[in-house]
């Protein structure tokens, strides 16, 4: 069965996406996601991620769309399947704010935010895929007046490189931090904390350094 034009209804009709944004989130190439859909392709090894990245089963993405009815998605419906998405916890160490502590599994982390992709394209719309998005809890006070300790951040885990300033989830050696950092040529990237109480550090090329992600969205806590 052709599926190409599936993907074409999925992604223009149902969820009004353009050929970017189904490449953002399903890793496939748009000029190979266009020649799938114009040439009503019956095979291909790309299936499996463009469906998933529809938010879809590759044997839902087989549905012919005049075939919907019978499914339990209703294409006309406002909410469908993939209007729902999970970001997950970060994996391995959660940022620190402050001294750089390395948290691993301790208690009051955020382990997840469950969203609809319209918020996602209305709030994070510049990432490097949906997938790429994590929740990372900061802790300490170094970064008051950005954000407080114990509030969730999203940072996009596909940004590995500091290609400009700006805020990043990253470590040294296996300290994790969340700082904002600023190239300085001839000397380094320079570590900035927003609470002035802490003094500026450089990151030098001796340190084992790593970008885990760059902080896209942040919200501070406020207590009445």
């Amino acid at each position: 069965m052709a599926i190409g034009k599936n993907i074409r209804f999925h992604r223009k009709v149902r969820l009004g996406w353009t050929l970017e944004r189904l490449e953002n989130e399903s890793g496939v190439d748009r000029g190979t996601i266009s020649a799938l859909e114009v040439r009503d392709s019956s095979k291909s090894d790309h299936f499996q991620k463009i469906a998933k990245g529809l938010g879809l089963t590759l044997e839902q993405l087989s549905i012919s769309p005049d075939d919907w009815d019978l499914t339990s998605i209703d294409a006309n419906n406002e909410k469908s399947i993939a209007d729902e998405f999970t970001i997950n916890q970060y994996h391995d160490v959660r940022g620190a704010m402050g001294q750089g502590l390395v948290l691993r599994g301790e208690s009051g982390q955020i382990t997840g935010w469950k969203v609809t992709n319209e918020w996602l394209s209305k709030n994070v719309p510049a990432n490097t895929g949906n997938n790429n998005l994590t929740i990372v809890t900061g802790f300490g006070d170094s970064m008051c007046g950005m954000y407080n300790s114990g509030d969730p951040l999203i940072v996009d885990v596909g940004v590995k490189t500091l290609e400009y300033d700006g805020v990043y989830f990253f470590r040294i050696g296996d300290e994790g931090f969340i700082k904002t950092l600023q190239r300085i040529p001839g000397e380094g990237i320079r570590v900035i904390s927003e609470n002035k109480k802490y003094e500026t550090w450089t990151i030098t090329k001796e340190m084992d350094f790593e970008v885990l992600g760059r902080v896209l969205k942040a919200w501070e806590s406020k207590e009445f």
